[in-house]
């Protein structure tokens, strides 16, 4: 999706595609994960967000050019002129919402899919 969403993908639609993928995070994380469904999705969005925010900030014309809601709102935050650090700040913090909504969907796809409770970190 990192790079998908540079040009290929309008964003108008674009949350739907993330939906997607959250869902289906979720869904893979309930099957697989022998546990800490939450703490497995926060940690997924976080990962996901280094390597999402890494290539807009790489490819920030081209983000810029096909992104005029995102260039509008930047215009209105601290550095308005510098698009890469405001990228470089926001991405972390939609990476730790995104982990957030992933790791509550995993756990409710866990009492789905496996019937099993949720469990949290095992204690030792």
């Amino acid at each position: 999706m990192g790079l998908a969403t540079i040009s290929l993908i309008p964003s108008n639609i674009e949350p739907l595609f993330w939906l997607a993928v959250f869902l289906l995070c979720a869904y893979a994380i309930a099957a697989r994960a022998p546990g800490g469904y939450f703490l497995h999705g926060l940690a997924l969005g976080v990962v996901n967000a280094v390597w999402v925010t890494g290539f807009h900030v790489l490819f920030a014309r081209q983000y810029i050019a096909n992104h005029p809601q995102e260039v509008a709102m930047m215009a209105s935050m601290p550095l308005p002129t510098h698009p890469r650090i405001m990228m470089g700040i926001i991405g972390p913090i939609v990476g730790v919402v995104s982990g957030a909504v992933i790791g509550v969907l995993a756990v409710i796809a866990s009492k789905i899919v496996s019937g099993r409770p949720a469990a949290a970190i095992p204690r030792q």
